[in-house]
């Protein structure tokens, strides 16, 4: 689960971690109102979406050069600055030229920026542990320093069962250049910032600038921070900061339904059972020839409603030109999927080619049930005849 800029602040503040003083706005008056409370001169408008890269974004319909990042000089400035944001899609290179609809800003005191340093905490699947992450490239998106200058970025794993040290510290704080005073300040940051996100069950915090002033403090400029779903059970605090406005609507509606479903942006979409077997299921789509729209897991007891809210959530996504349902019955019974995909396909109006194959318990059950339907189903007999089949169907289509 991700949350906003100004949320992820406000939860890194309590663990000690420095941040600047800052309020979101929801319209241009109380952005106005907002900037009245801060120090000035200067003050930062922000746009709020989950997305990296709002400063050097554009808005939909709008000149070039003007991101959703903006300095004021002034309250009624930062008024100015807000009514350009709000209501207007901002489009980045991580929202995809769909763009974003801001509907708050964060409106920020203005810093004297002396470097521009980048930190995150992550969980490193290679190594199972947490790894911190530095480079004096701040400012820059992590994955263009890793491509173009892999060696300014600095990786140091945690041992869980000794935690975060004084030396782990000391050596990023040398690494980045840094001294004096700063060594410390840094040291302590750090520090709040792993306990943060240990104690939040994060699946990473991204500091992308973490500044030093020209007083040599360290500040988090920037924050970027995302959970662990399968924890946030833990945390019914974090739930209530979701934002479903900035989230997948069919995503949404699977998690109502205990599917693990993720949108992607090709034009068949899946139906399967195990995590394993949908990921095969995405590959033999793209080795025929075409791309899958959807990752789908219905798991291995769904029921028959179920089945068929998934079979709806597929169909919504207008992009889809194509089902295949791939079902190795198991736990998970044929005849319940036949059910579920016969019910749906009767209540959703199926205007696309739709293949499924069967296998395991129940199997021949599940194959009479959709022969008798009377529906166009297209049965395949393994998962490379279900995947010729479903291309095939797909381009006749067309």
């Amino acid at each position: 689960m991700n949350i906003h800029e100004y949320q992820g602040k406000e939860l890194l503040k309590g663990y000690g971690v420095a941040v600047l003083e800052g309020h979101v706005a929801w319209t241009p008056e109380e952005a106005e109102a907002a900037a009245a409370k801060l120090p000035g001169p200067i003050y930062v408008v922000k746009s709020q979406i989950h997305a990296g890269g709002r400063g050097a974004g554009r808005f939909e319909g709008a000149p070039e050069g003007k991101g959703g990042v903006r300095l004021a000089k002034s309250p009624a400035e930062a008024k100015e600055a807000a009514a350009a944001m709000l209501g207007h899609t901002l489009i980045t290179k991580q929202t995809g030229p769909a763009g974003r609809k801001v509907r708050r800003v964060y409106v920020e005191a203005g810093c004297d920026i002396k470097r521009e340093l980048y930190l995150s905490l992550l969980v490193d699947r290679a190594t199972s542990r947490i790894t911190i992450m530095a480079s004096t490239e701040g400012g820059m998106e992590i994955e263009e320093v890793a491509e173009h200058h892999p060696e300014k970025i600095l990786r140091v794993a945690i041992d869980p069962a000794s935690g975060i040290s004084g030396f782990h510290t000391r050596r990023l704080a040398f690494s980045l250049g840094l001294e004096g005073k700063q060594i410390g300040t840094f040291g302590k940051f750090v520090m709040a910032m792993y306990k943060a996100f240990t104690a939040l069950d994060c699946e990473t915090v991204e500091i992308n600038p973490l500044v030093v002033t020209g007083a040599g403090d360290i500040v988090a400029l920037d924050a970027k921070v995302s959970f662990d779903d399968n924890a946030l059970f833990r945390h019914p605090e974090l739930e209530k900061l979701r934002d479903e406005a900035e989230e997948d609507p069919k995503e949404l509606e699977a998690a109502k339904h205990s599917l693990n479903y993720v949108a992607l942006d090709g034009v068949i979409g899946c139906m399967v059972n195990g995590a394993g077997l949908a990921m095969a299921t995405m590959d033999i789509i793209k080795l025929y020839g075409s791309s899958p729209a959807n990752f789908l897991d219905v798991g291995g007891g769904a029921t028959k409603e179920r089945v068929t809210a998934a079979f709806k959530i597929i169909l919504s996504d207008p992009n889809v030109e194509g089902i295949l349902v791939n079902i190795f019955g198991g736990i998970m019974r044929c005849d319940v999927i036949a059910e579920g995909v016969v019910a749906a396909a009767r209540e959703v109006s199926l205007g696309v080619p739709l293949v499924v194959r069967l296998e395991g318990t129940n199997v021949a059950l599940g194959k009479e049930i959709m022969a008798k339907s009377g529906l166009p189903i297209i049965p395949a007999d393994n998962l490379a005849d279900a995947a010729a089949k479903v291309v095939q169907a797909v381009k006749e289509a067309a």
